[in-house]
């Protein structure tokens, strides 16, 4: 199943496309503690996107906290990916993006 608090908690206002379509495969992977352990080649393959598209993905939906992540190896690009349990509100972008203008305004 899906967390209902994906929606409620405001995650799919923030999600793009790519996010979502990572983020269900991971859940459809998911062993029961929702851990899978697919190559990003074959993920790549599955869900039509490119390295470059999963990476930004990825990283977007563990900044989110939405998933972790261990490579097998400093190195390797594959590793184990874990569905975390959704207990925190979406980030909110605009904030931080008016926060960080405000800012550079500000210094200069």
């Amino acid at each position: 199943w899906i967390d209902h608090r994906l929606m409620r908690n405001g995650f799919i206002q923030v999600m793009t496309h790519k996010d979502l379509v990572l983020y269900l495969f991971l859940v459809l992977a998911a062993d029961r503690n929702g851990v899978s352990f697919y190559r990003k080649e074959k993920i790549c393959e599955t869900v039509s996107l490119d390295f470059n598209q999963f990476e930004i993905a990825k990283d977007r939906l563990i900044n989110m906290k939405l998933i972790a992540f261990e490579g097998y190896s400093v190195l390797s690009p594959n590793g184990y990916y874990q569905v975390l349990p959704i207990e925190n509100k979406a980030p909110d972008y605009s904030k931080q993006i008016t926060e960080k203008l405000t800012d550079k305004l500000f210094r200069e």
